[in-house]
């Protein structure tokens, strides 16, 4: 039921964006498609596109209501700062010009960001401290290539950025346990993100320190990631330490 609302909610409001009248100020304010303020400091606009958007022009009805805005986005576009080719209807964040309010710098469309973007990881062969490199090449060596196989099988990892700004991770172990010191190898340490925002056209990543994700034990760990390409099926992102690709991957539940 709550699916079927918010898809014929979203439909009215991409056929509003086709057909809008200017409208009055007395009436922008029933207008408005979200009550929620942008946190201080957040330059970005949000709301969504409308019928008319092109490779140059953007066509966005803003979440506070009120007439269309219409933005150039050629140099955006030119300089690979489009996010998400727009459709009507999709939730968009929009970093306008500060020197020309009718030029959008950077469009995220936050509708596809809004999905299981995985990557495949992996892991090492656990190897004593006190072993010397040319030792780990001749355990390796006497190691049969099917066990060798089975040993490094890769794990998928994922990052879910939901609807309602939570964040699912999946991969790697939350704890150590006995089983894992015993395994010959390891996979890489992954953060486990529990909410993610947008902010001036960055993510803003927390991860939560109710398992442990944070050493220091009372404060949530903060991440601010820059999205360096985002296509149908692709995602990079560029974390503090490093770059991440990922791939799309659909998801059945709701978002």
């Amino acid at each position: 039921m709550k699916k079927a609302l918010l898809f014929l909610s979203l439909t009215a409001l991409a056929v509003a964006c086709g057909h809008r009248q200017p409208s009055t100020p007395a009436d922008e304010s029933l207008q408005a498609i979200s009550l929620q303020q942008n946190v201080p400091g957040d330059s970005a606009l949000y709301g969504l596109a409308c019928d008319g958007c092109t490779d140059s022009i953007l066509v966005f009805l803003p979440n506070q209501g009120g007439n269309l805005d219409t933005f150039d986005i050629i140099t955006a576009k030119q300089q690979h700062r489009i996010y998400g080719r727009p459709h009507i209807g999709d939730e968009l964040a929009v970093i306008p010009n500060p020197e020309d309010s009718e030029e959008a710098l950077m469009v995220i469309n936050m509708e596809k960001l809004r999905d299981t973007w995985c990557y495949m990881v992996s892991p090492t062969l656990r190897t004593p401290a006190n072993m010397t490199k040319r030792m780990q090449r001749r355990m390796v060596e006497h190691i049969p290539d099917s066990v060798k196989q089975q040993m490094m099988t890769p794990r998928e990892y994922s990052l879910r950025f939901k609807r309602d700004n939570t964040v699912v991770v999946r991969g790697g172990q939350i704890r150590q346990t006995t089983t894992d010191d015993m395994s010959p190898v390891e996979y890489p340490a992954v953060k486990y993100y529990t909410e993610w925002h947008l902010y001036n056209g960055r993510i803003v990543l927390k991860a939560d320190t109710i398992a442990g994700f944070s050493k220091e034990g009372d404060k949530p760990t903060i991440d601010t990631v820059d999205i360096v390409l985002m296509m149908k099926d692709s995602l990079i992102l560029r974390f503090p330490t490093h770059e991440q690709s990922y791939y799309r991957k659909k998801e059945t539940a709701e978002n």
